[in-house]
């Protein structure tokens, strides 16, 4: 894997507005989705945080940001410090949520289930930090504070990047779909063309036309 910045969305912030980089290389070099580092250039998402230079902090020389700047398919490398800290030991539990976060939790639950009905309670409760009993709640309308709701983005409140959030939706999305297949194997994917069904239409009225008057064509043989 490869290492990114000490301050990804910071440094991210001073990229946008110090440097001419595109998001992608941005976006590449800080870890970042290319929407993600959209945002912060239209000042939707980041808001707040200040930008911190990669150069003084000796992760990027200026060389390399101006070769980078003449050529948008230069990549960003990372200067590899000398003293390189162990990896730090993550705990798997739910994710933690800055107290003065945790107030924006429930509006962004109330996006997640209107925008993203495929996702589950426990990937919700993993991309935001909650409970699934105040993600049913909400679900529901039964949430103390229903009336008062409004969706917001998650990624714009800072309660989770875009990457994860993507993540989450395209896994959601192919484990509905692999759903649906096994549960309508021989249902047809593709509407039938009208030729198909007007000639079927015509056979259909001609044997009831046969049905009701076979008096009719056997007057006539005789």
């Amino acid at each position: 894997m490869s290492q990114r910045p000490l301050m990804p969305k910071a440094t991210a912030v001073w990229l946008v507005d110090n440097t001419r980089l595109t998001f992608e290389q941005i976006a590449e070099f800080c870890g970042l989705h290319p929407l993600e580092v959209k945002g912060i250039a239209d000042g939707e998402v980041a808001q707040g945080i200040k930008g911190m230079d990669p150069v003084a902090s000796g992760q990027l020389t200026r060389e390399q940001i101006e070769r980078a700047e003449a050529n948008p398919g230069q990549r960003l490398l990372l200067i590899q410090s000398k003293h390189v800290a162990p990896p730090a030991k993550t705990k798997r539990g739910p994710r933690y949520t800055p107290v003065s976060r945790r107030q924006d939790r429930p509006d962004a639950i109330f996006w997640l289930v209107k925008n993203h009905p495929e996702l589950t309670d426990a990937q919700i409760s993993k991309l935001v930090g909650t409970t699934k009993a105040t993600i049913e709640s909400i679900r529901n309308r039964s949430h103390w504070n229903a009336s008062n709701l409004k969706p917001v983005d998650p990624v714009t409140l800072g309660l989770c990047s875009q990457i994860e959030l993507d993540l989450a939706v395209q896994k959601a999305a192919a484990t509905k779909a692999r759903h649906d297949a096994h549960a309508m194997p021989g249902r047809r994917q593709t509407l039938r063309p009208a030729t198909e069904t007007v000639a079927e239409a015509a056979n259909d009225d001609e044997e009831v036309a046969n049905e009701n008057f076979p008096d009719e064509e056997e007057g006539e043989e005789s």
